[in-house]
């Protein structure tokens, strides 16, 4: 690389970790740097998955106090989504490029319009859990499993709007603050990211240039994401994820 390209590479770490901690999506400033540096498509995608690893934790980090009393829901969630990475990272060895090129477009649109729905739908079940006696979701229950385990093999794949599906399903099934439901997600991103890194290890090849670099960035990008995000009120979150999914979708139909 020359210096400039190691430059952008590490600056599309630094800003990858920061949105990544915020909302997510990260994966679409890193990527296309990669590729315009002459990394080959897959190298770029395993290569970004094992550099974002410290970004997610840095970012989980960040957000530690919003992860107290959430320990079960955590494990739990997390085991689903580490199945979900690695049969992802699997079919990224197995698939071809432009296998999910058409089905992701149409999940983060679907994943938006829940997050923009989910404050009437909590509101609409609050009224009907105080009006029947039920008791707050804090499981999320099979559903929730299935539908994180679902997303994390997309996860494992690429990584591009991930957390927004998380927070999307999440808000929808847990009675919950978004920033609390951020903190989870910035969790299972860290589990989905290092189980599908640990088996690219053994079956594919990295540039370790640009690993080291997008660590070292998205490590960074971490705390400024955490200092961010946790500040951002309920609505500014939402219309952040919104923002940051339309532009998702719009990259990832130009590609």
């Amino acid at each position: 690389m020359s210096i400039w390209e190691i430059l952008a590479v590490f600056a599309a770490g630094i800003g990858a970790g920061t949105i990544n901690t915020i909302v997510g999506s990260g994966t679409l400033i890193t990527f296309p740097v990669l590729l315009a540096t002459g990394l080959p498509p897959v190298t770029a995608t395993v290569s970004n998955a094992l550099g974002l690893i410290p970004g997610s934790i840095s970012g989980a980090i960040g957000y530690r106090k919003e992860l107290a009393g959430q320990r079960r829901r955590i494990i739990k969630l997390s085991v689903g989504a580490a199945i979900g990475g690695l049969c992802g990272a699997t079919l990224l060895l197995a698939l071809p490029s432009t296998a999910f090129e058409t089905i992701v477009p149409v999940l983060v649109a679907l994943a938006l319009v829940l997050v923009m729905l989910q404050p009437r739908i909590s509101k609409a079940v609050q009224r009907r859990r105080e009006h029947t006696g039920a008791a707050p979701r804090t499981d999320g229950g099979p559903l929730l499993f299935a539908g994180l385990m679902l997303a994390s093999v997309y996860g494992g794949y690429f990584t591009a709007a991930q957390g927004i599906i998380y927070l999307s399903l999440m808000g929808m099934l847990l009675d919950d603050t978004m920033q609390r439901l951020n903190a989870v997600k910035n969790v299972l991103a860290a589990v989905v990211n290092t189980i599908a890194a640990l088996f690219f290890l053994f079956v594919a090849h990295f540039d370790w240039t640009a690993v080291v670099l997008i660590a070292v960035g998205s490590a960074i990008g971490g705390q400024i994401g955490a200092k961010v995000g946790r500040r951002l009120s309920p609505t500014v979150l939402r219309a952040l994820i919104v923002a940051v999914g339309t532009a998702a979708i719009v990259q990832l139909l130009l590609r």
